[in-house]
């Protein structure tokens, strides 16, 4: 990841640090949160370890826009990181290209931490291309205020579920 802009989120979450992980790497809660506002995700493979890789597919309320996606893990150390490259992809798992921008990058880095503050969570998520282009990472500095708004609606969503856990 080079140091252009990137993502850099923070937010507080009223739920333990345990819980947090666990919603982020069981699929059968991460489907029921992660995504944009509104869209559902079918959680076609989850293998949390590192190699391991995650597989969905994300749809419109309307069901016309349908976007396929990917994780392979680099770091997992519970409950505190995870660490995955982020990509398009088909059905398959085979990495595509976006379907919004032909010069969205093919791989986004992503580093998340969780930190235990009294009870509640902190959450960090860092993100930005892997092995990008200068039109390729042009692109992703463009979208990043919109990407960190879509992270914000993902997050309250996030939020939401956990109380329903507690």
């Amino acid at each position: 990841m080079n140091n252009q802009q990137g993502l850099f989120l923070k937010r507080e979450f009223h739920a333990p640090r345990e819980l947090v992980y666990k919603v982020w790497t069981e699929p059968d809660h991460f489907g029921n949160w992660w995504g944009p506002q509104g869209f559902t995700l079918e959680v076609v493979k989850m293998d949390v370890r590192p190699g391991g890789m995650f597989l969905g597919c994300q749809k419109s309320p309307d069901g016309q826009h349908v976007m396929w996606g990917k994780f392979v893990y680099q770091e997992v150390q519970a409950p505190e990181k995870l660490v995955w490259v982020q990509s398009f992809s088909d059905e398959e798992g085979s990495i595509i290209r976006a379907p919004f921008n032909p010069h969205w990058p093919l791989e986004i880095l992503n580093i998340l931490t969780l930190e235990e503050v009294d009870g509640k969570t902190v959450l960090t998520l860092q993100g930005g291309p892997l092995h990008a282009t200068a039109e390729e990472q042009a692109a992703y500095d463009a979208m990043a205020p919109m990407a960190a708004k879509g992270f914000e609606g993902t997050f309250e969503q996030l939020a939401n579920y956990l109380s329903s856990q507690l």
